[in-house]
């Protein structure tokens, strides 16, 4: 038996669902914090399944909420792949939004298509804008792209206050005392088309298909692999003649890129304007931050980031329905998303040192022996 578990396809099927199991630890825990507050977990784990899976409009909501974090995702799984951290997907996100907003308010006369595309093509653009900037401070000033990344969540959410109360403010509310920080209304030709009844809106299938050419881009193409190439092992990259400064900047645009269009099909496709309370989730709703933990979830693989947004989309609805149907704390259903997040980051690092196991494994028995350096391409790689 120890042995079968030891075999090289059975330990990498084990690593594939770690996250599964993370997220199956997670929900245990939190069926004894139910059971604790003398709540039935099963009755409330079936009213979250109901919340996000038991209708059609459910299953619509859950789409409508996995969109923003596939989106987010996708970009996570690139600048990931390139081995730079983006933890500004937030701050992302509201500069496309912004951008993109600006366009859909201010082009009134040209087709409603047109204003569609362009308004999309905005909000990539602004994430970009706002990943890249971080990109080149680290690519080429050696500043660390975590805090810098934060720090541009920062100053996006303050540069939101600041026209939604004032330059980008609804007219409506401009003479109003106490001002609501909104933009004016989206014109119902520039929205984009949704699934009648429901809500889920065009958006969810551009991000399947972008989902399929990130991967393309990946795996598929020169670019994609030098990305890689750049995030396993920088300095043999740069031996092999590929710009490392030009890919690490790359891998974080792209990233930016993508949580920008997010953002811009959050105005588009959910809200129809851009409104905030003063935070960066009272618009996002904390997307920037739920997509890395897809993505990981996904193992930073493009397509199976899908179905893990889709998980997350389902827990974020569902536990909406399980707090009005067993009346519990809503600190209690934010925790049972935290404790999801982190059992499921807790897992990668598990799945790492098991890969450095196996990796010493085999060398001991002489099993293609890896060297130092691809040591150290396991232990940077994901």
């Amino acid at each position: 038996m120890k042995k079968f578990f030891q075999s090289e396809w059975i330990s990498r099927l084990i690593d594939a669902l770690l996250p599964v199991f993370a997220a199956i630890a997670a929900l245990l825990l939190g069926a004894i914090m139910l059971f604790l507050l003398k709540v039935n977990p099963i009755e409330a784990y079936k009213a979250l399944w109901d919340g996000a899976f038991g209708s059609t409009n459910a299953f619509a909501e859950t789409l409508v909420k996995a969109t923003p974090l596939l989106l987010v995702g996708l970009g996570i799984c690139i600048s990931f792949r390139g081995d730079v951290i983006n933890i500004g997907g937030e701050g992302q996100m509201i500069i496309g939004a912004i951008l993109a907003t600006w366009v859909g308010l201010n082009f009134t006369g040209l087709p409603g298509w047109l204003v569609i595309t362009l308004s999309m093509l905005a909000g990539f653009l602004g994430g970009a804008i706002w990943g890249g900037i971080p990109g080149i401070l680290k690519a080429y000033f050696s500043v660390n792209e975590i805090l810098s990344t934060v720090m541009m969540n920062a100053i996006a959410v303050q540069l939101m206050n600041f026209l939604l109360r004032g330059p980008m403010i609804d007219p409506s509310q401009a003479e109003l005392a106490s001002k609501i920080p909104q933009t004016a209304r989206l014109l119902e030709i520039f929205r984009l088309p949704r699934l009648a009844p429901t809500r889920l809106h065009l958006g969810a299938l551009i991000a399947v298909i972008l989902a399929v050419l990130v991967y393309i881009l990946l795996w598929r193409t020169t670019l994609g692999y030098r990305i890689r190439a750049v995030g396993q092992n920088p300095h043999a990259s740069r031996y092999a003649g590929i710009k490392v400064q030009r890919y690490i900047v790359l891998a974080l645009l792209l990233s930016g890129a993508f949580s920008g269009l997010a953002g811009a099909t959050q105005v588009f496709g959910v809200n129809y304007r851009m409104i905030t309370d003063g935070s960066s989730s009272g618009f996002t709703g904390s997307a920037g931050f739920n997509g890395i933990v897809a993505a990981l979830f996904g193992q930073l693989h493009p397509i199976l980031t899908i179905p893990a947004s889709i998980l997350f989309g389902a827990l974020l609805v569902g536990a909406n329905k399980m707090q009005r149907v067993v009346q519990v704390p809503s600190a209690l259903v934010i925790a049972l998303n935290g404790l999801v997040v982190v059992f499921v980051v807790s897992s990668e690092f598990l799945r790492r040192r098991r890969q450095r196991r196996r990796l010493a494994s085999a060398r001991q028995n002489d099993e293609s022996p890896p060297g130092p350096e691809q040591l150290k391409q396991v232990e940077s790689s994901a």
